[in-house]
């Protein structure tokens, strides 16, 4: 048995290395000859070691059944494609959901497409074939995007050009990593969509980032709605400042009491800057208004 400490020295030689290696045992005979990297061959299932560059964490168990269901009635239509770490030992590079499937159908051993890859061949080929076939959650592909661009030391340019998509797309996966983890979970899960999380990128405060992730999932916004409290968190509407009046001149005050005196109700006197104004003599009714005029007509 490969002990974990010789698994570690392998998985950090490169392809060179583990092709000029004789514990990789290249051309060992399988089921009809002899197999050289690069042909199919019937492997045990025991033998094959779980990829460790994995990008899905989570696969539906409903989903495994049914394949496994399918694979007991059909047997497995497409190989799973492996890696040679030693004799008889092998590490999955890809097709997980159908090796985990074919244990779980009983299956002892599974047809299996032999390479030799380096750890960088390894992360890349196990991230394009989810990307096509698994159609990874947003999280995760944004995290697997992270490792391939620090682990196998890639930029944004060369990254973009592996895996077929712009540069652009995979920068605004890549923020979404730095979205607090209660946003990135509920990414995950599938509570928000992207659409949601990218607008809360907008959002400079965790906390209100936080409040906005609340109150999507208790009113169960859309993204224009969430987009539109962003731009009125980050851009409120000013406030219109009343324009301050002139305080009157103390004549001005006197004159006022004077008339509210005469008329017997209140009076408000109003005068800007260039002397110009009104004035206002307020009544409660019809009789007020009569009782006004008559003290005017008499003046």
């Amino acid at each position: 048995m490969t002990t974990n400490k010789s698994t570690k020295k392998v998985l950090g030689r490169g392809l060179d290395a583990i092709l000029s290696s004789p514990d990789t045992d290249i051309t060992s005979k399988d089921i009809s000859g002899n197999y050289v990297a690069g042909a199919i061959a019937e492997l045990d299932v025991d033998k094959i070691d779980a990829n460790p560059f994995q990008p899905r964490n989570d696969f539906d168990e409903m989903m495994l059944r049914e394949l496994a269901d399918s694979i007991k009635a059909q047997g497995v239509i497409q190989p799973v494609t492996v890696r040679k770490m030693g004799r008889e030992h092998y590490q999955l590079i890809a097709g997980e959901r159908r090796l985990k499937a074919s244990k779980m159908a009983g299956l002892r051993t599974i047809p299996a497409f032999i390479r030799v890859a380096n750890d960088e061949q390894m992360l890349e080929m196990a991230l394009i074939e989810n990307v096509h076939r698994q159609n990874l959650n947003a999280i995760e592909l944004a995290i697997s995007y992270k490792r391939l661009i620090d682990e196998c030391d890639l930029t944004q340019e060369k990254l973009s050009e592996k895996v077929g998509k712009s540069r652009t797309t995979i920068t605004n996966f890549l923020r979404l990593l730095k979205l607090p983890p209660e946003i990135q979970i509920a990414l995950r899960d599938g509570t928000i969509s992207m659409g949601h999380a990218r607008a809360l990128l907008a959002v400079e405060q965790e906390g209100s980032q936080l409040r906005l992730l609340k109150i999507i999932l208790d009113e169960g916004l859309s993204v224009r709605q969430i987009e539109q409290m962003v731009r009125d968190l980050n851009h409120p509407p000013s406030k219109k400042k009343k324009p301050k009046t002139a305080e009157l001149p103390e004549k001005y005050k006197k004159i006022t009491a004077e008339l509210s005196d005469i008329l017997g109700t209140k009076v408000s006197l109003r005068r800007n800057n260039k002397g110009a104004g009104s004035i206002v003599i307020a009544f409660n009714d019809d009789e007020g208004l009569t009782r006004v005029v008559s003290v005017l007509e008499k003046k």
